[in-house]
């Protein structure tokens, strides 16, 4: 099974954080699973434009097509003026509307406080239920309290990545 963990950020650090985290759990504990990172500020990805994706190159077919060739997605957000980043929604605009069907998907969310939680709700849900994702049915929120230099310090939260990982494969495995 190919589990992709797409940080859809160009800037910050906290989302590729816990991220990481929970995809260094899943190579750990599920060596059998093909565990691929795109962190998108490491890439030059163009702008959509209507194209179907395959026409596009470079790094933008790459993330495109690993994204296709996933069974299952973690999306990472940080969450900006109380929305998703815009490159993170250019990636979505990228994909065909079918593109998340059949994929097992789980989220990580970063804020500054928990005031912006009904982002997820809002925005995020919507956008991968239109592309027929199989959400997870929670996700995880992570706000500015749970990090101490650059490092998640809250317990509670690394129990939540942990389970979502778990949780994740546990549903996509099923649906194989």
């Amino acid at each position: 099974m190919k589990i992709v963990g797409l940080v859809g950020a160009v800037i910050g650090t906290k989302t590729l954080t816990a991220m990481e985290r929970t995809l260094t759990m899943l190579e750990n504990e599920y060596p059998q699973h093909e565990v691929t990172l795109i962190d998108i500020s490491e890439y030059k990805v163009a702008y959509s434009d209507g194209r179907y994706y395959q026409e596009y190159t470079g790094d933008t077919l790459y993330i495109t097509e690993t994204l296709m060739a996933a069974d299952a997605l973690i999306v990472g957000t940080p969450t900006f003026q109380a929305s998703i980043p815009g490159a993170l929604k250019n990636i979505f605009d990228l994909l065909p509307i079918d593109a998340l069907k059949h994929k097992t998907v789980g989220i990580i969310v970063t804020a500054g406080t928990q005031k912006h939680f009904l982002m997820v709700e809002q925005q995020l849900k919507p956008i991968l239920s239109y592309m027929k994702a199989n959400l997870l049915p929670s996700y995880v929120f992570l706000e500015e309290a749970d990090y101490q230099n650059k490092a998640i310090i809250n317990l509670a939260v690394l129990n939540r990545l942990d389970e979502m990982g778990h949780q994740l494969v546990q549903a996509a495995e099923e649906k194989a």
